[in-house]
């Protein structure tokens, strides 16, 4: 029989879910088939792209009524006049919510080297974004040392209002971590990051639209996610997110959703979605 609580940290983790897209020429189409506006949304960034593409999608789709959060890469900003046009703009557009990383580009545009020092920047020109996200490594990072991160996170954490974590398959490993920054003092709420049901024909079609470098790069920090696509029924996003539902009680209760990277395969995601809701729905009857 299943445990009550468990099956309710793992409804309130499915209500709480919002879905990654990539800014593509379909992307925008791609939503509005298949997302519900009440799915919050957040939209990368890509080098090829660039900036400019993350927050005209974003301002779309804030007109058309979804709760829309662009990634701001602070690599990709060149001078502080530049952040306070960005942030004029999106508060501008109404823009409550925004998720500030260090970004993958070789070299910063400007004096922005990391996460930290956007957000500072942004302090400076007097933001009045509600929500500000910052990203958490479970899992560490493939090229920033582990004392690093945690200091990193240290910094930005009182700049900040949440947590989404990059991918990370295992629900313990993001259960203890969750529980470790609340004992070390970071207390923000953590979005669980995981992918969705993605095939890896998918995956690889993504991955190379995202430009050579930035395809490379992202390659190589989620080798652990090509493996798993790459094993013959070796991931399931059901099961990872009914294993962090087991896992939300053992923490600190700071895990309070997921976070979908959707590789914009978002009418198979959306399905996934309701059927889970769904089923939850039948189990509480």
């Amino acid at each position: 029989m299943t445990n009550p609580p468990r099956r309710s940290a793992l409804a309130d983790l499915v209500r709480t879910m919002s879905y990654e897209v990539m800014p593509f020429k379909k992307t925008e189409q791609d939503v509005l088939d298949a997302v519900p506006t009440s799915v919050p949304l957040t939209v990368t960034v890509t080098e090829a792209k660039g900036i400019e593409t993350t927050l005209a999608l974003t301002e779309r789709l804030l007109g058309h009524g979804y709760q829309t959060t662009p990634h701001l890469p602070a690599r990709l900003f060149t001078d502080q006049q530049h952040v306070a046009d960005v942030v004029a703009r999106l508060a501008e557009a109404g823009v409550r919510s925004v998720f500030v990383i260090g970004g993958d580009a070789p070299q910063p545009a400007g004096k922005f080297n990391d996460a930290y020092a956007l957000l500072q920047a942004m302090e400076e020109v007097g933001h009045s974004f509600e929500e500000v996200g910052i990203g958490g490594y479970p899992e560490g990072h493939g090229t920033i040392p582990q004392e690093a991160i945690d200091l990193a996170l240290k910094q930005k954490a009182p700049l900040a209002t949440r947590i989404l974590t990059q991918i990370c398959f295992d629900a313990t490993k993001i259960a203890s971590w969750a529980a470790e920054i609340a004992t070390a003092g970071v207390d923000l709420p953590v979005y669980a990051g995981m992918p969705g049901p993605v095939n890896r024909q998918k995956l690889m079609r993504i991955s190379a639209g995202l430009g050579l470098g930035q395809s490379a790069r992202f390659l190589q920090k989620q080798q652990s996610l090509l493996w798993r696509f790459l094993l013959p029924g070796g991931y399931s996003p059901s099961k990872l997110a009914k294993r962090l539902g087991m896992a939300v009680p053992k923490t600190h209760g700071n895990i309070r959703g997921l976070h979908i990277f959707t590789f914009n395969e978002l009418r198979g995601t959306e399905q996934w979605r309701q059927d889970l809701l769904a089923a939850l729905s039948e189990k509480d009857d």
